[in-house]
Order: C-alpha cells, then structure tokens, then sequence
C-alpha cells in the first residue's frame, strides 16, 4: 500500500530523479519560466521554493547548499543576487504553475512553471532580413 507516500517517482532511477530537478530548477532560476509536463512542475516546485527560502537567509551555509544543488555558478549569484531578495518581504509562494494544455507528440499535460514576479518578453521579430533581401532581389533583377 502506497500509504502517505507523497510525490511522483517520475519514472526514474532516484538519482536520475535527483539530476532531473536539479536541471529543473536550474533552468527556471536562469531563465524565469520553464515549460515541462505537469508532472515534473508538481515536482521541482516544492524544491524551487526551499531554494528560494535558502537563498533568503544569505549565510555562508546557504550559499554552499544551494551552490551544491545548482548546476551552474552564474545562477547561484543570480539567486542570491536577484531572485531571493524580491522575494525577501513574501513568506512563501515564490512560484505558480500555469496549465499549458496537451503536447502533440505524446498527448502529456504541459504546464509552465514560473516564478510570480516574471514578466514575459515576446522576442521581436527580425525585419531587417527581409528588407535587405528585397533590396537584393531588386539589384539583381535590375
């Protein structure tokens, strides 16, 4: 019986687990929104959180802690630098979980994960392309 036993296995191996929201949460502190099946977002939000809370308390242990969990350094000092202390004045709740639908190739639920304060930036479209090969299509037609 599966009894109290909260969170998902995944699928995996526990240190395949382990590796799995280690990359998780890395990507979202790096780039502010991540989007994974729904399943992976329950996961890697309780972890998010406990590293968002360490990073609030801003000691020398904390630091080695989440550097140990972090993938990357830059993200370590992002999290220190930027991400904690937005945070500093909230008593929880640092990440929201958006459903994203149905992914086409498998039919997995899709959710973004992301944490609460960010602001989506569409990318903007490159139309400088498009006059220069105009401008070349006119020169050699001519």
């Amino acid at each position: 019986m599966r009894h109290l036993k909260s969170g998902s296995k995944l699928g995996r191996n526990p240190w395949h687990r382990r590796a799995t929201l280690r990359n998780l949460v890395t990507n979202l502190f790096e780039h502010g929104r991540i989007t994974t099946t729904l399943t992976r977002a329950k996961a890697a939000r309780p972890v998010a959180e406990k590293i968002i809370t360490m990073g609030k308390r801003d000691t020398l242990h904390s630091r080695r802690q989440a550097a140990a969990y972090l993938m990357t350094p830059a993200v370590t000092d992002k999290l220190f630098g930027e991400i904690a202390p937005k945070f500093a004045d909230r008593a929880g709740g640092y990440t929201r979980i958006i459903p994203g639908g149905i992914r086409v190739g498998d039919g997995a639920k899709v959710a973004i994960l992301e944490l609460v304060g960010y602001e989506f930036k569409k990318k903007e479209k490159k139309a400088a392309r498009k006059e220069e090969t105009t401008e070349k299509e006119a020169a050699s037609k001519s």
